[in-house]
């Protein structure tokens, strides 16, 4: 089993709190949960899966084994009263037994109704596999493997791709198909794969829901109804713009991108939606662990210049990053907005080799390998 990022921080909270993980599915909740239970536990007393009939059974007549020292509960949100149950647990033995609760869906999202949770959990998102924490001495070949294969644990360990096809099949239908029917009331749902399946060529673009719902013959507002669960069930993410006071930044389109972002079949888009999930990664990851309030942004004024990335911790701009596939000449639009911005720090990630500039002076560009090791993504 190979150990997550997210390992030494979640066993430090549990000895807290309750501990609330969310990620998209298939990208190692369960493992990692499984990782921290006593050796000497028997799996099947410590965890329960609200997807297997048996462990249903137990959660809902509230068979639950209290005097484990570890109680981990998966996919637990697809019980309409599952804040009560965890409220329960919790005050009633006030972190004996630990529980750690996974989900495959936004938990904050999937909570309306029953008692409130304040105060009695730490939260965390697992995202897949970024190039760090597949090897922390990455080389080209690895960014190049990683790019082609995603980052969730099955794919991208294998290295196969006829698994990683039939891999992006299965996942995709049982989100769809599955978790969607468990969690939403969704009647077009055919339709609604339909939408999934234009969005990869919408990647790194400003994202038209009138465009794309003219494409697939449905009414706008419930393109956008769509995809906000996407967002919810973590297949896709969104990105608003960065409004600099100085700049005439476009203020509402947002940009769309994957989780899986090996599902885009345009290199440069592949290129640029890994590169936006290492960033929100490196977001969550800051927000989830020290308590800052992180953003990702792009930049974009009326004129369609742009650069593809802006990070904010605490609302004030930390670096932008523009990618680019291959190691060339700065782009000119870094010197535009650095002039005009308040953002002290430029990059440039590239697929080559050079590295030239400087990111506080002119701006830098840089392998993207390097980039991930300065920044310490994890």
């Amino acid at each position: 089993m190979v150990g997550r990022y997210l390992d030494a921080n979640i066993r430090e909270d549990l000895k807290k709190k309750m501990v609330l993980l969310a990620g998209p599915r298939q990208s190692g909740k369960t493992s990692l949960g499984l990782s921290l239970l006593n050796p000497s536990t028997p799996e099947n007393s410590a965890y329960l899966n609200w997807d297997v009939p048996v462990h249903r059974s137990r959660i809902i007549q509230n068979e639950l084994p209290l005097k484990e020292p570890l109680l981990v509960l998966d996919e637990i949100h697809k019980y309409k009263n599952w804040r009560n149950l965890a409220k329960g647990l919790y005050d009633a033995g006030y972190g004996n037994p630990q529980v750690l609760i996974t989900g495959s869906a936004r938990l904050d999202y999937y909570s309306k109704g029953g008692d409130s949770l304040s105060g009695r959990y730490f939260f965390f998102r697992l995202h897949p596999f970024s190039l760090m924490e597949l090897n922390p001495n990455p080389s080209r070949n690895d960014v190049e493997h990683l790019l082609q294969f995603g980052g969730f644990p099955e794919p991208v360990l294998s290295g196969n791709l006829r698994d990683l096809k039939r891999w992006q099949k299965e996942r995709y239908s049982r989100v769809i198909y599955d978790d969607i029917r468990d969690l939403e009331n969704v009647k077009e749902i055919s339709l609604m794969a339909v939408t999934m399946e234009a969005l990869p060529a919408r990647v790194g673009s400003v994202l038209s829901v009138r465009s794309l719902a003219e494409d697939v013959g449905i009414a706008p507002v419930t393109i956008d109804r769509w995809i906000r669960i996407f967002d919810y069930l973590y297949l896709t993410f969104r990105i608003p713009p960065y409004g600099a006071p100085r700049i005439r930044a476009v203020k509402k389109e947002q940009k769309i991108y994957f989780w899986d972002w090996s599902q885009n079949i345009n290199p440069g888009a592949r290129f640029e939606n890994m590169v936006a999930s290492h960033l929100l990664k490196y977001c969550h990851f800051q927000e989830d662990t020290q308590g800052d309030l992180m953003e990702l942004r792009y930049i974009r004024d009326t004129d369609k210049r742009e650069i593809d990335f802006v990070v904010l911790k605490n609302a004030e701009p930390l670096f932008a990053v523009e990618c680019k596939s291959g190691d060339g000449a700065l782009s000119p639009h870094i010197k535009y907005f650095k002039e005009r911005t308040n953002i002290p720090r430029f990059y440039q990630v590239h697929l080559k080799v050079k590295d030239f500039g400087h990111e506080e002076k002119s701006g830098r560009v840089l392998p993207f390998a390097t980039f991930c090791r300065e920044l310490e993504i994890p």
